[in-house]
């Protein structure tokens, strides 16, 4: 009698049953699922900051050129994917060769979210509103109209590169005083 109650009784080790592992597996799976949206919208916005910064330094080599060509515009034509054999000869040259001396690296003109690769095959991951190809500085006109330079983009994304930052967010716009935006808006009256 005496040698059972002095008996110490052995706890078994306690451990997981799979079921308490599978459940702490799906509840990490809930929160990375809920996590990665977030962080792929703060890693776009990185690389759209990236975008608008090389966006700022292609408006101050616009300036530096336009110093130097009596107040005029360049005369630019973007250099489009070639998809057949049949080269297009173009009479202009794209905005890499333009500016090239005045942006000391035409690896600004690649945003860091060009994922279809416009840089390396157009020379540019920006398009260059050719409809002010030659025009004053400060004295611009499209089809007639004349607009402010705050009211009119001269460089913008070619593709709605930061659309994951949401619809009107897609593409930066760089306006002849240089400011930059995401959505086009034509702002103020237009001068007749």
């Amino acid at each position: 009698m005496g040698g059972r109650s002095s008996q110490v009784r052995r706890q078994a080790p306690t451990a997981f049953t799979l079921i308490e592992l599978l459940v702490v597996i799906s509840i990490i799976g809930v929160l990375a699922g809920l996590l990665l949206p977030t962080l792929g919208r703060a890693k776009e916005a990185g690389r759209s900051t990236a975008c608008l910064s090389n966006l700022r330094q292609i408006g101050l080599a616009l300036q530096l050129y336009v110093d130097d060509h009596n107040n005029r515009l360049p005369y630019i034509r973007d250099r489009l994917v070639e998809t057949n054999s049949a080269a297009t000869n173009v009479p202009l040259d794209s905005i890499d060769i333009v500016l090239s001396n005045y942006l000391g690296n035409v690896r600004v003109l690649r945003c860091p979210s060009d994922r279809q690769r416009l840089f390396e095959t157009t020379g540019s991951s920006y398009s260059w509103n050719n409809l002010l190809n030659g025009q004053p500085a400060n004295d611009l006109s499209v089809l007639g109209l004349r607009f402010d330079p705050h009211q009119i983009p001269v460089v913008f994304d070619k593709e709605a590169f930061h659309k994951a930052r949401g619809p009107k967010r897609g593409v930066n716009y760089l306006y002849a005083d240089g400011h930059i935006k995401n959505l086009l808006a034509i702002e103020g009256t237009v001068k007749p």
